[in-house]
C-alpha cells in the first residue's frame, strides 16, 4: 500500500510539473506538456509527408505525450487514439523498411467500403462515450475511427491516407477549440495544410516508383 501510495504520489508530483504554464498567447496559457506534444507531433506529421522512416519514432512519442494530455482534458477516445498512434509507429517502422513509403491508390470500392464502414462504427461507439461522461463525445468519436482508418492507410502506404487526414483535422480544429486546447488545435490547422502537401509528396512518390 505504502508503494502504490508512493507512486501515486509521485505521478502527481510529475503531472503538475507538466502542467506548468511556460507561455500564454492571446490569453490562452500553454503548459509545458502541450508544447513537447506540438513539437513531437507537428515534427512526425511533417517527415510523413516525405514518406522517411524516420517518421515514426516521432509518432511514437506523440501518441505518448497526446494520450496524456488527453486523459487530463477527459477526452477518452483522443487518448484512446494515441494508443493507436503508438502501435502504428511500430508497425509503420518494420513495414516501411529503410526505403521508406512506396504510394499506392485505393479502388473505388475499397474507398467507398471504408466510409461506409467509418460512418457505422461512428454512430455505435459514440453513445457508449457519451455514457462515459466523455467531453464532446459526437466530434470526439469521429476523429477516433476515422483517424485509425487513416492511419492503417498510412502505413499500408495508400495516398488516400491523407485525405482521411484532412477531413479528421478540420473535425479536431474545432474539437480542440472549443475544449480550450487552443494550442492543439493551431497544430491541427497545420496539419490540414500539410495533409494537402502530403497528397501531393505522395503522388510524386508513385511517379518515382513507377
Amino acid at each position: 500500500m505504502r508503494i502504490a501510495g508512493g507512486m501515486q504520489s509521485m505521478f502527481s508530483e510529475i503531472n503538475e510539473f507538466v502542467a506548468t504554464v511556460l507561455f500564454t498567447v492571446l490569453g490562452y496559457q500553454v503548459t509545458l506538456l502541450e508544447l513537447v506534444a506540438v513539437i513531437a507531433s507537428a515534427t512526425g506529421v511533417w517527415l510523413g509527408t516525405t514518406g522517411k522512416r524516420i517518421m515514426w519514432p516521432w509518432y511514437g512519442l506523440s501518441g505518448v505525450l497526446y494520450g496524456w494530455l488527453f486523459l487530463n482534458y477527459d477526452l477518452y477516445a483522443s487518448a484512446s487514439l494515441q494508443l493507436v498512434f503508438i502501435a502504428a509507429a511500430v508497425w509503420g517502422w518494420f513495414g516501411w523498411g529503410p526505403q521508406g513509403a512506396s504510394s499506392r491508390n485505393l479502388s473505388w470500392t475499397l474507398r467507398v467500403s471504408l466510409i461506409s464502414a467509418g460512418t457505422v462504427i461512428w454512430l455505435l461507439i459514440t453513445p457508449f462515450l457519451v455514457s462515459l461522461g466523455a467531453a464532446a463525445a459526437r466530434p470526439d468519436s469521429f476523429g477516433l475511427v476515422f483517424s485509425v482508418i487513416a492511419q492503417v492507410l498510412m502505413v499500408l502506404q495508400f495516398r488516400e491516407n491523407w485525405i482521411a487526414w484532412l477531413v479528421v483535422n478540420i473535425v479536431f480544429v474545432g474539437l480542440y477549440w472549443s475544449q480550450d486546447l487552443k494550442f492543439t488545435s493551431l497544430l491541427y490547422v497545420a496539419f490540414a495544410a500539410i495533409a494537402l502537401r502530403g497528397w501531393i509528396n505522395w503522388q510524386k512518390l508513385q511517379r518515382t516508383v513507377s
